[in-house]
């Protein structure tokens, strides 16, 4: 699902930097590096992924660090995360298949079919292979902070039209 949050940060600049006579400059020097901090951020386990900054809705006055010399500026910002919860149906694209499953609870696929493409086969004949679109149901899901991503637990059984399209 995705979500828009209003986020607080604390974003460093170096004062060379900066353009003493511009706000305009600063704005930019700002956003630059909370695009920069928003990309290698990734994820949150509260707020799931960041996908886009939308809006800057504040800048707070900078505090110089004596130690470094560079400027600690605290934002707001809007933005948009993507997060997944139990319950929710879903839609993935399979980048690997195993002989165990596709990180999917697969129910109607029965047949795991090994080679070269391998790939996942029901009684109706579909398909689950790489680069297949699946629509699945999230059973849970769980927060990996070391790596900062979720992984989720999911199922193909039930009556929402699930399986690959």
């Amino acid at each position: 699902m995705f979500l828009q949050a209003k986020l607080p940060w604390n974003v460093m600049i170096r004062a060379e930097e900066l353009d003493p006579n511009g706000h305009l400059m600063i704005k930019r020097a700002i956003l630059i590096r909370l695009l920069d901090a928003f990309a290698s951020k990734k994820a949150t386990k509260d707020l799931g992924y960041f996908v886009a900054l939308k809006n800057l809705e504040k800048v707070g006055e900078g505090k110089i660090k004596e130690n470094t010399g560079e400027i600690l500026f605290p934002v707001v910002f809007s933005g948009i995360t993507f997060n997944i919860f139990q319950g929710e149906i879903v839609h993935g694209v399979v980048h690997m298949v195993h002989k165990t499953g596709v990180f999917l609870r697969c129910g109607p696929c029965e047949n795991y079919i090994p080679g070269e493409n391998p790939m996942f086969l029901n009684q109706t004949m579909s398909r689950i292979q790489k680069g297949s679109t699946v629509r699945f149901m999230v059973l849970s899901t769980k927060w990996r902070e070391k790596e900062r991503y979720f992984i989720a637990l999911a199922s193909l059984e039930g009556d929402y039209n699930l399986g690959p399209f």
